[in-house]
């Protein structure tokens, strides 16, 4: 550890959230359908597309009627994206010659990128072609992004109605974020990588001599348009295996930092974009600060455990002053770390280091990250959804302390939007903990297991975490291409993207039917410390009543182990 480590860190998180701010001011514009500075050349655009789909943009739309939207068009994609998967080998952009997937690895990536999760059971560059990387995998990464701030999107106006009808309209907000908000980042991060050397070609190789004139055959792809919207629309899968840490998707160090401000940017943006929406701006820049402090202390925190020297190095008097197990040596363990901890906090998923080679206690803390729900700050849109999620049941607590029906940003907050609550925050354990125990104990999935004992469960758990979370991320050992694998984790996929997105709009539709209070002198103030220490008490005692047991059966007893193996030697 040292100053420069600390300030890398500091520069990583605090560059995201001051970018996020004005983002997020244009996105609620864009959100609000008021007028933007792209105006003159989107609008035309924009009207082709709702003159094609017979969608009048204007017409809002019943908290059924925007689920049923949002559940068909991801259904659709997925159908499309699963036919270019399997038909691969005869379709064109292929240079590579790659075959058709199997049905079941078509099934586990075509769910993975629809649900925004891009968990990879393949390796990028001997998998995919250029044409199911482009036209397939990278349009999801748009328009799955853009769905999930649909969500935000209807649940910040349920808050501002006033005994309103409808939430909005899903396709005017799906083509509206699309449009407005992720192609133009995009695009202009596109160009600045590929500038910076991130690949960016339709050839399939290059061949290459090495320094001792040995020759190599280097796959190529058009890496830098889908790296920028993987970090952008918080996806996280690499065109190549290794990810972040293949150096032609992040060739040198200011491509690392602009990749992992990318990684939480839009989370934050859509905080802000949501706080300017519900005309409730203070209100949720407490919830941005809780999020903030999490994300900082598990930053400090993963610094601290991943820095010290490593234990049976020690035993063994090897001078190991820097753990370097895992980590990115073109970058060093700052800029390991603190990515670690943004991508796992963000449903993004992407790595430039290997989360199964860290500490122990380093893999619990990026399983618990997302275990928390994936709001530190989430993903476009679904990470400020689920916080908000946080605060009705915070609110919720301390309207049981008080006896008061609890409030929140002007709405009485009432049975009904608590059940859709708890079972926003409920699927994620019942679906991890669910698989993981018959995955634990069945000998096909077994068999995909590197390791045994506790680092084996551990990448059991770290898989089911991971795909219920949407998050993507994995931890190296798991053998997930095969039946049982590609299958469970899809359906955990399923149930963690779309099960909590029905129960938020279900809220927003409970909501925006509700009379707009104005604030009593028994309102609980919802913008100061005393609620941004309440609802992170909430979160962290959530996380850790669901999932602190099986954390302690793998990588904390993990952790103990290797304290006694140096004991002893």
């Amino acid at each position: 550890m040292n100053i420069q480590g600390w300030g890398e860190i500091a520069l990583t998180l605090g560059l995201a959230v001051m970018l996020g701010w004005p983002i997020g001011i244009y996105m609620s514009r864009v959100w609000n359908g008021e007028r933007t500075w792209l105006d003159p050349v989107l609008k035309p655009v924009e009207a082709v597309f709702y003159g094609a789909a017979g969608v009048d943009p204007k017409r809002s739309q019943g908290w059924l009627g925007y689920a049923g939207a949002l559940l068909a068009f991801n259904l659709a994609g997925f159908v499309l994206l699963y036919a270019i998967l399997r038909l691969q080998g005869v379709l064109p952009l292929n240079p590579q010659g790659f075959a058709g997937v199997s049905p079941h690895l078509a099934f586990n990536t075509a769910v993975s990128f629809v649900t925004n999760t891009n968990w990879q059971s393949y390796g990028g560059e001997a998998t995919m072609s250029t044409f199911s990387q482009m036209v397939g995998l990278t349009v999801q990464n748009f328009v799955s992004a853009a769905t999930g701030a649909t969500i935000a999107a209807a649940l910040a106006r349920a808050f501002v109605a006033n005994r309103g009808e409808g939430v909005g309209n899903f396709w005017a907000d799906l083509t509206r974020t699309t449009l407005y908000v992720l192609l133009p980042a995009a695009l202009i991060l596109a160009v600045a990588l590929s500038g910076l050397g991130i690949v960016q070609s339709l050839a399939a190789n290059v061949h290459a001599t090495g320094v001792e004139g040995g020759s190599q055959t280097l796959p190529l792809f058009p890496a830098a348009s889908q790296v920028a919207i993987k970090q952008l629309g918080i996806n996280g899968g690499g065109v190549f295996n290794v990810n972040g840490a293949h150096p032609f998707e992040n060739p040198n160090a200011i491509t690392n930092l602009l990749s992992a401000v990318a990684i939480n940017v839009m989370g934050w943006a859509a905080f802000f974009a949501f706080g300017r929406t519900a005309l409730a701006g203070r209100d949720i820049k407490a919830l941005a600060a809780a999020a903030l402090i999490i994300l900082t202390v598990s930053s400090a925190a993963m610094y601290v455990i991943e820095t010290q020297p490593a234990p049976s190095l020690v035993a063994a008097q090897v001078d190991a002053s820097v753990n370097m197990e895992g980590k990115e040596v073109r970058f060093g363990a700052p800029a390991s770390t603190v990515w670690s901890v943004v991508t796992t906090g963000a449903s993004n998923g992407s790595v430039n280091s290997m989360h199964a080679s860290f500490m122990p206690l380093g893999g619990a803390l990026q399983m618990f990250l997302m275990q928390l729900g994936e709001i530190l700050p989430g993903g476009v849109g679904s990470g400020i959804a689920i916080m908000v999620v946080m605060a009705l049941l915070s609110v919720f607590v301390a309207g049981l302390m008080v006896g008061r029906t609890p409030e929140y940003l002007g709405k009485k907050i009432e049975a009904r939007e608590i059940q859709f609550a708890m079972i926003a925050v409920l699927i994620l354990p019942l679906a991890v903990l669910g698989f993981s125990a018959i995955s634990a104990v069945f000998p096909t999935a077994l068999a995909g297991l590197l390791n045994k004992g506790p680092h084996g469960l551990s990448e059991i758990l770290y898989a089911y975490t991971s795909a219920a979370a949407n998050n993507g991320s994995a931890f190296a050992g798991l053998t997930a291409n095969a039946p049982w694998w590609n299958t469970t984790l899809g359906l955990a996929m399923l149930f963690g993207r779309f099960i909590p997105a029905v129960a938020v709009l279900a809220i927003a539709g409970s909501l925006v039917v509700k009379p707009k209070l104005a604030p009593s002198p028994g309102t609980l103030p919802t913008d100061n410390g005393l609620f941004i220490g309440l609802l992170i008490g909430v979160i962290l005692i959530l996380g850790g009543l669901q999932f602190l047991p099986a954390l302690a059966l793998g990588p904390i007893v993990e952790h103990f182990q290797v304290l006694a193996a140096v004991a002893g030697a």
